[in-house]
């Protein structure tokens, strides 16, 4: 986009060319703006003869990008690269940040003014700043890359110490007790969750493509790779979910791609369209609640099934792979469960500080009966 408006200000036309930026401003109009940024364009392609050469020009305060204009071209790069859960996040937030700064050019926005808000933020906890600092420095990171501006005012601020706790998984008891209080196209919809492990974002996505019940396997899609590219894995059907995937394919509507979907009214049109789900939230909030069990959300279903299977001692190399992680320590983070080799090593504990303590005891009355056998004098 090389044209746009900040608001109280006008328009500006800004473009690089051979590495140069240039840009101008304030035009009243988006058609002034955009003829400036033409004459512009057709100068440097047939520069006017003159003794001296023509100076390009250059805008020497690249920091001077309207904050908002920095986040609206993040958000639109976060969405096109990013899951669409990454993007959600990223909205939430930067309206908190535009709502502050967004009268701001970014670099007006010092460490110092940042630092302030990421400590007001600290009061709500650890992990709401620390979750700012990541957020703020890759929107920041954004605009450097693009050459935007020069300066990152949030690449020094340090991240604050979290208490780390267990996150919650559901007892299978309960799990079966919102399954048992499902319709059938949620139940549907769960299982997938759980006989894959995926994440809600994948199921949400998947296609009759990515099916293959003949081999006994589908393909799931995730955007958490590095690059933000979108990644295929294959993971095998239990029994269970092929009967349902089975079942479902014989039934579907061949116009509509999506393995689970709804109709979603076109707002312009009132048109009733097949759409696939966004999230379901609503839906496992609601089961919980009559189920009469702890609130839980899809995700709990991924850390149910790792920790399930690291219990029976699955490799966790093959864990990793059916939960679609780069990296092993994450697919570590998701095991929850005490498996039989730590049961073992915790009992070899315990009987080894019996030992101790009885040798230590034996000792101790030895020592004890000593001290009182009588004197014999002669």
């Amino acid at each position: 986009m090389s044209v746009y408006s900040v608001k109280g200000k006008g328009w500006r036309y800004d473009f690089t060319q051979k590495g140069i930026r240039y840009s101008g401003a304030w035009f009243k109009t988006k058609r002034e703006a955009k003829e400036a940024e033409g004459r512009k364009r057709e100068e440097l392609k047939n520069p006017p003869m003159a003794m001296e050469p023509v100076k390009p020009e250059v805008d020497m305060t690249p920091t001077g990008m309207a904050f908002l204009e920095l986040i609206n071209r993040r958000l639109d790069y976060v969405k096109a690269y990013n899951s669409s859960s990454y993007y959600q996040t990223t909205v939430v937030l930067a309206r908190g940040w535009v709502k502050r700064w967004g009268k701001l050019t970014c670099c007006q926005i010092t460490q110092d003014l940042v630092e302030r808000f990421i400590l007001d933020r600290r009061k709500v906890s650890a992990f709401t700043a620390n979750k700012e600092i990541r957020y703020l420095k890759a929107a920041f990171n954004f605009g450097k890359r693009k050459k935007f501006i020069r300066e990152n005012p949030v690449n020094d601020l340090a991240f604050f110490p979290e208490e780390k706790r267990l996150k919650y998984v559901p007892p299978p008891e309960d799990i079966e007790k919102v399954l048992d209080l499902a319709g059938q196209d949620s139940r549907d919809y769960l299982l997938t969750i759980r006989d894959t492990m995926a994440r809600v974002s994948e199921v949400n996505r998947m296609t009759w493509d990515d099916v293959n019940l003949e081999r006994r396997y589908l393909v799931l899609y995730t955007r958490k790779k590095r690059g933000g590219h979108l990644t295929p894995r294959k993971v095998p059907l239990t029994q269970r979910l092929y009967e349902i995937l089975a079942r479902r394919f014989s039934m579907r509507e061949e116009a509509v791609p999506w393995v689970f979907w709804r109709f979603n009214v076109d707002q312009q049109t009132g048109e009733r369209k097949p759409a696939p789900f966004n999230d379901r939230r609503e839906l496992i909030k609601n089961l919980c609640n009559k189920a009469g069990v702890r609130h839980f959300r899809f995700h709990a279903l991924r850390h149910a099934g790792a920790s399930l299977m690291d219990y029976v001692n699955v490799p966790i190399g093959s864990i990793q792979r059916i939960l679609g992680h780069e990296n092993r320590t994450t697919t570590e983070i998701y095991l929850h469960s005490i498996c039989e080799t730590e049961r073992e090593a915790i009992s070899i504990y315990e009987r080894a500080i019996e030992k101790v303590s009885h040798n230590s005891h034996t000792e101790m009355a030895k020592a004890q009966a000593s001290q009182l056998e009588p004197i014999v004098t002669h």
